[in-house]
């Protein structure tokens, strides 16, 4: 279980961010464009090892004619992956826990597991800064086939309309597609093509509603 500690976290999250979002291929902003974030929701899953923070941050970009709410999951380690700089967003030092690495968690094989155990029920969200404390308004469902959590694989893409994995279960070689979606659309619950699982979270706006919208879907993995 995750202990969330209150304190500071230099550069911070969404400044790291700033740099990071506009090299990515699903940003919306001009280029050059410089990004004007708030932080604006999220959710938590935990790491079984309690060794890996997992977050999956809502952030909104105000700099253009429309503000764009992006999705990013995050993870946080306290050492470097071998082999994953391509996937590092950057370096940071937290007021209690020291130097983190903050990856882009798509890469991070801890977060894909818990991702795809979230989708099939066995992995419960947890509110983005409260320890220990589920988080009632994420929603993950599954209606495809039976299948384990253990993963044998994953590959990983990106495209103007998001992130992509294929991940491969341990059990059986069963091929299946997760979509992220980056560039969150308020109001969408649902795909043109049905999917087999979504998962669906919420945030506040400034006038006191709220928005909601998918943040990952899983479909039939292509041959």
């Amino acid at each position: 279980m995750s202990f969330i500690h209150h304190t500071t976290l230099t550069p911070t999250k969404l400044e790291l961010l700033t740099t990071w979002l506009p090299a990515q291929p699903w940003y919306r902003g001009k280029a050059g464009a410089r990004p004007e974030l708030e932080k604006s929701g999220g959710f938590r899953l935990d790491d079984p090892e309690g060794e890996v923070g997992i977050e999956f941050m809502a952030a909104t970009d105000t700099s253009g004619a429309q503000p764009v709410t992006y999705h990013v999951p995050f993870t946080y380690r306290d050492a470097p992956v071998p082999g994953a700089d391509a996937a590092l967003i950057g370096t940071a030092e937290h007021g209690v826990l020291g130097k983190r690495w903050v990856y882009d968690g798509t890469r991070d094989p801890v977060l894909v597991a818990q991702l795809f155990a979230l989708f099939l029920g066995e992995a419960e969200p947890q509110m983005q800064s409260t320890s220990d404390t589920p988080d009632p308004s994420v929603i993950a469902r599954f209606d495809g086939p039976a299948t384990t959590t253990a993963l044998a694989s994953t590959t990983v893409t990106d495209d103007p309309s998001g992130t992509h994995l294929v991940v491969e279960s341990a059990s059986g070689g069963r091929r299946l597609a997760i979509r992220i979606h980056r560039a969150l659309q308020p109001g969408q619950d649902s795909t043109e093509q049905p999917p087999l699982g979504h998962v669906t979270a919420g945030w506040p706006l400034p006038d006191g509603t709220t928005a909601r919208a998918v943040f990952a879907t899983m479909h039939h993995a292509r041959p």
